[in-house]
Formats: structure tokens, C-alpha cells, sequence
């Protein structure tokens, strides 16, 4: 007599994802590893902006991104802002699983009521040191003269920005409460060596406010091989070839982004801006280095940072996505619409202090 075959375990997990960034891949790798099949349901544009304020990125920007992290194993549009059991009966759902802050509607009232009292909650734990809030933050210290003002000084900051233009909010630019650890790192990647035939595909960039353009990028380079390397550009290379407001993440953090999307098998953390000779040999006999057809900033003794791919006949461009979301195209949404984002974060800072005061209060009370 045969043991029948293991009904797996379908988990959900929703929110906002806006700027995917590596805290919210971590609750999804959290998630996934409590059952076999991770459900990502993502609100729409006009749920979060009636219950948190206006998002950065585009619901169908937001959807793609969840759906390039190599946990999610589903994304569900447009899924209410109010966790419901009936919602998670429709996706044949065993639990809801959330981070272990307090998450509220507009109202006050816990968004996971429902599937507390229904015994369908589990909670993982968040990612301390990143946020939405805090990423708009940074960027919210670029006015928009400061921010064009373009500085080759390696360890230059934020020093020329008054004060007084960027209002009134509690997160300072680029700072970051990030704690690398090896842990964490060997957690977001794959751990696969490429098979002895397979074709090594080779990139490298800032991937800075990692975003659907750079998914669409490291999609595009997959599928001209079999195994994809990426090499992230450390924090003192990126501020001297792109300037004083650069890199807005650092170099960990940029990193850990990288590795948790799906088309990614391996990332070299720091990789040098030139690709040398090491890049090419050293770890992987790489087959083909391929850039995106955009304007290469040259390294700073001036030369070309693709020269030797080049020589070698092993150097590739491929055409950029249209009309797909830049680096650059995420930061002048914030300033242009500066005063709205002035005005989200205050309220976010203010709904933080009360869900602190809150806790801290249920806490006392035991």
C-alpha cells in the first residue's frame, strides 16, 4: 500500500511592493520556505493610494516585479487591500503569511483580522533597515538642481543640498541601517556552478532602485546562454563615474536585489567597472559580455570599459525595452511630484509613531 502523494502547500503573502526591493524578496523567501507554492497577491494603485498615499511605481511596473523574485510562483492583480478569508479560499490557500509590523486600513483596523480570527496567519520576520518610505527618503534629498549637479569625487554626499528644499520628513538620504551578513547573502542565492557546456552570459551595472527595466535587461541576457553572472559596481566606483547623488542604495543592498531575481545566477559583488581579464577566466569562462545599447560612461582614466570583450569579439548590445521605467526616470517622478511624496512620507511617519505608541501600550498591558 502506497502513501498517497502530498497535497502541497499553498501559501499567500500580499502588499504594496513598491520599489521591489531586497526586503520585500526576503518576506517572500521567508514565505515560500513555510509550504511549496508562494501566491503573491499585489494591490492596485488606487487601493494603496486610499489606504497609504500615492505609489511610485505603476501597478502593471509593480506586478512585473514580483513576478521576476524567484520565489513568487504566482501573482495575483489587484488583490483587496483587506486580507479576507474568502479571498484565500478563491486561490485554494492553506495560510496568509505577514511580516511582523502592524499593517492597518485607512480606518485603523488590522487588514489581517479576519485571517487572524480564522486561525490562516503566520508571521515571518521583516527586514529591518529598508523600506519604501525610507528609499523615497533618499530621494527626496535631491532637489532637482542638486541632483543634476554631476561630481567625479569618489566619497563625495549630500553636503550642497539646503535643508530647506527638501521639507519636512524623517529619513535622511542614503543612509542606510543595512547589516550585511554571509548569511544573508547564501539565503538570496541559487548556490548552482554552470554544467561544463553551458554558454556563461556576462553583465555588469550600478542597478541602483532595481526596477522592471533591469528585470527586462537580465531576462533579455539569459537568453542568449545558459548561465548569467552579474557584476554590481561598488559605491566608490558608481559616486565617481556618476556623481555626487550616486548610488542611492549601497553597494549590499544593491546586491541582495540583484540575486533574488530569477534570470540572475550568480552576482559578483563589487565587480570591477572595466572588465578585465579576471572577470572573463578567473570564477567562469565567460562566452559573451553583453550592455545595454545606452551611452557607457568611460572609466576614469578615460578608456572604454568594454575595451577587452571588444578585442576578443565577445561583446554584445541589445536593444533596451521601450517605454520601460530608468534609474533616472524613478527619481524625477519623486521630484516632480515632490510636495505629494513630502506630504506621504509625514503621514506614513505619523501612522509609525502611532502603531509604535500602540504595541508598546498592548505590551504594558500584559
Amino acid at each position: 500500500m502506497t502513501n498517497a502523494k502530498r497535497k502541497p502547500v499553498r501559501v499567500w503573502v500580499d502588499g504594496c511592493f513598491d520599489m521591489m526591493h531586497y526586503g520585500h524578496a526576503n518576506a517572500l523567501r521567508q514565505a515560500k520556505e513555510m509550504g511549496d507554492i508562494l501566491v503573491v497577491g499585489v494591490h492596485s494603485d488606487a487601493e494603496i493610494e486610499k489606504n497609504k498615499g500615492p505609489t511610485v511605481m505603476k501597478e502593471e511596473e509593480r506586478y512585473a516585479a514580483v513576478a521576476a523574485c524567484k520565489w513568487a510562483d504566482q501573482v495575483v492583480p489587484n488583490a483587496p487591500y483587506n486580507t479576507t478569508v474568502e479571498c484565500l479560499l478563491e486561490y485554494n490557500i492553506d495560510f496568509c503569511v505577514h511580516g511582523d509590523d502592524i499593517t492597518t486600513m485607512a480606518d485603523g483596523t488590522d487588514c489581517y483580522q479576519a485571517v487572524k480570527d480564522a486561525g490562516l496567519y503566520k508571521e515571518c520576520k521583516r527586514t529591518q533597515g529598508v523600506s519604501t518610505t525610507e528609499l523615497v527618503g533618499r530621494m527626496l534629498l535631491m532637489t532637482k538642481n542638486h541632483h543634476n549637479h554631476r561630481k567625479n569625487s569618489i566619497g563625495s554626499d549630500l553636503s550642497g543640498v539646503n535643508p530647506q528644499d527638501v521639507g519636512s520628513f524623517s529619513t535622511p538620504a542614503k543612509v542606510s541601517h543595512f547589516l550585511p551578513t554571509s548569511k544573508r547573502i547564501v539565503q538570496f542565492s541559487k548556490g548552482i556552478e554552470p554544467k561544463e557546456n553551458d554558454k556563461v552570459i556576462y553583465v555588469d551595472g550600478t542597478f541602483d532602485l532595481f526596477h522592471v527595466g533591469h528585470i527586462e535587461f537580465l531576462k533579455r541576457a539569459k537568453e542568449l546562454g545558459d548561465f548569467l553572472v552579474v557584476g554590481v559596481h561598488d559605491d566608490q566606483t558608481v559616486n565617481a563615474i556618476k556623481g555626487v547623488n550616486y548610488p542611492l542604495m549601497n553597494l549590499h543592498e544593491r546586491a541582495l536585489s540583484v540575486l533574488a531575481c530569477r534570470y540572475v545566477d550568480e552576482v559578483i559583488i563589487g565587480a570591477p567597472y572595466s572588465v578585465t581579464e579576471d572577470v572573463l577566466t578567473k570564477e567562469y569562462n565567460v562566452s559573451i559580455v553583453v550592455h545595454g545599447n545606452t551611452v557607457t560612461e568611460p572609466d576614469l582614466d578615460g578608456s572604454d570599459p568594454y575595451q577587452l570583450p571588444k578585442q576578443r569579439n565577445i561583446y554584445i548590445e541589445i536593444e533596451n525595452p521601450n517605454n520601460t521605467i530608468t534609474t533616472q526616470g524613478i527619481i524625477d517622478r519623486i521630484i516632480e511630484n515632490r510636495f505629494v511624496f513630502e506630504e506621504r512620507q509625514r503621514r506614513k511617519n505619523a501612522k509609525a509613531i502611532l502603531e509604535a505608541e500602540k504595541e508598546a501600550e498592548e505590551k504594558c498591558s500584559f
